[in-house]
């Protein structure tokens, strides 16, 4: 099987057909009959399913230890005791704990604030 990863798009060639029975069960990917090709988004589910059943290229391999990094911060925060802002939110009043835990967490997912790998954020 070939793997190639653009942007966050993954794209799968040349499955057997017991890869591709089980890639297309999970639903994630779409058959492109004109490329002969599975092809969809790369996100941490699917890049998680794959690695079960084959060993991941660096390019997706990376994607998806940057994709766990995220989501370790994100859960870190979740549950993070006495939240600091990672950024000075343009609020006139000042935010409760859930709120700041809120934003915080959404500044991690869309990457405007980098994920450390032991769970937390820088600032």
């Amino acid at each position: 099987m070939k793997m190639a990863l653009q942007g966050n798009t993954l794209i799968i060639a040349d499955a057997d057909n017991v890869q591709f029975g089980t890639i297309k069960s999970w639903g994630k990917m779409r058959w492109d009959k004109k490329t002969q090709r599975l092809i969809g988004t790369a996100d941490i589910e699917l890049l998680d399913k794959l690695a079960s059943i084959v060993r991941l290229p660096p390019a997706p391999a990376q994607r998806r230890q940057a994709l766990h990094a995220v989501q370790d911060a994100v859960d870190a925060e979740r549950v993070n005791p006495e939240p600091a802002p990672f950024f000075k939110y343009p609020v006139k009043l000042p935010l409760y704990a859930h709120q700041m835990r809120g934003a915080n967490m959404a500044l991690l997912t869309f990457g405007w604030v980098p994920a450390i790998a032991e769970g937390g954020a820088g600032r």
